[in-house]
């Protein structure tokens, strides 16, 4: 992935990602090769990216954001891992590699990915104080869970070689599940990390009618309480605006390069989509149409960004860069 910007980012995030997979006693070596190669193989860290990005548009750091960076794409990569099973998506091949399942076996395959599923909210268990700890692991578990990823990816499934009825509207929603869900989630960690030390750090900037006790942290208080900042309210809804957009155009992009894509460069096998009979924007509506929607939805997810005036300006350039991806 030498030609994706964010070298300097993405090198934070690998680093910090291969000291999660240390060998340590009492994980088997094979199960934690199986968890490196799924977690490690070549990619572009953009959920972890535009995580780390909405962390510092809020005016937050990247250090205090880089676990639950690490957690998302922990998360990610096990649901590539289940994704391309025989049972499921049934790929052999992966960002140029063999896939999971290839390179090892299947039952260490779905291991590895449950492993890095549990260690994702184990990572995020550990963000301190406790209150933010918790309100990041509601946040992840509701976007990768049965209402979001989970489910869509359900519904991709049960969609395949059917005629449904209204399917612009059943696209739309599983692409806001199976994809966007995830986006979202990793743009809202970013915010409320970056607002939660913000107002825990700053106490005239505190909202009025938390009744704080002397010395007591912000971050302690409920989650829903962040919200009554006015500025944290509006940032975070202005990241979802933009992520779900973001989400929404990185899974047309997808489904176009499996169209017009060409092996050498996805890095993966195209066309397999027509031959399933999934349900893509390309498939549904022709390639014209899914190129303008593609347009549509990074226009929208750039116009989300006005909130936050030149801070947004990296995350501007991640959208151009999904819009045009060749990968």
């Amino acid at each position: 992935m030498n030609d994706w910007p964010f070298a300097e980012l993405r090198q934070v995030i690998e680093e910090a990602l291969e000291a999660y997979l240390r060998p340590q006693a009492h994980v088997p070596e094979r199960l934690r090769q199986a968890m490196h190669y799924g977690l490690l193989g070549p990619g572009k860290r953009l959920r972890p990216i535009l995580l780390l990005l909405s962390a510092e548009a809020c005016g937050g750091d990247y250090q205090s954001a880089l676990p639950a960076a690490c957690a998302v794409e922990m998360v990610h990569a096990y649901s590539l891992i289940h994704d391309d099973l025989p049972a499921m998506d049934d790929d052999d091949l992966r960002r140029g590699r063999p896939t999971c399942h290839r390179q090892f076996d299947e039952a260490t395959a779905i291991l590895a990915g449950d492993a890095l599923l549990t260690l994702a909210f184990e990572v995020l268990a550990s963000i301190q104080p406790a209150a933010l700890a918790s309100a990041c692991v509601q946040t992840l578990a509701h976007a990768a869970g049965m209402a979001g990823m989970v489910g869509g990816q359900m519904d991709d499934l049960l969609a395949e070689r059917q005629a449904l009825p209204q399917e612009v509207v059943i696209l739309s929603s599983i692409h806001a599940r199976k994809t966007a869900a995830l986006f979202r989630a990793a743009a809202r960690l970013g915010g409320l990390i970056a607002h939660g030390h913000r107002l825990d750090h700053a106490p005239s900037s505190r909202p009025t009618g938390l009744a704080l006790a002397a010395g007591q942290s912000l971050l302690a208080t409920p989650h829903a309480e962040l919200m009554n900042d006015p500025l944290a309210s509006r940032q975070l809804q202005a990241l979802d605006r933009y992520a779900a957009a973001l989400g929404l155009a990185f899974q047309i992009a997808d489904d176009l390069l499996d169209v017009e894509g060409v092996e050498q460069h996805t890095g993966k096998r195209v066309g397999k989509d027509a031959r399933r009979g999934k349900l893509t924007f390309p498939g549904l509506l022709g390639v014209a149409e899914a190129h303008q929607r593609l347009e549509s939805a990074g226009r929208e997810a750039i116009a989300a960004l006005v909130e936050f005036g030149p801070a947004g300006e990296k995350l501007r350039h991640l959208a151009e860069l999904v819009v045009r991806r060749s990968r």
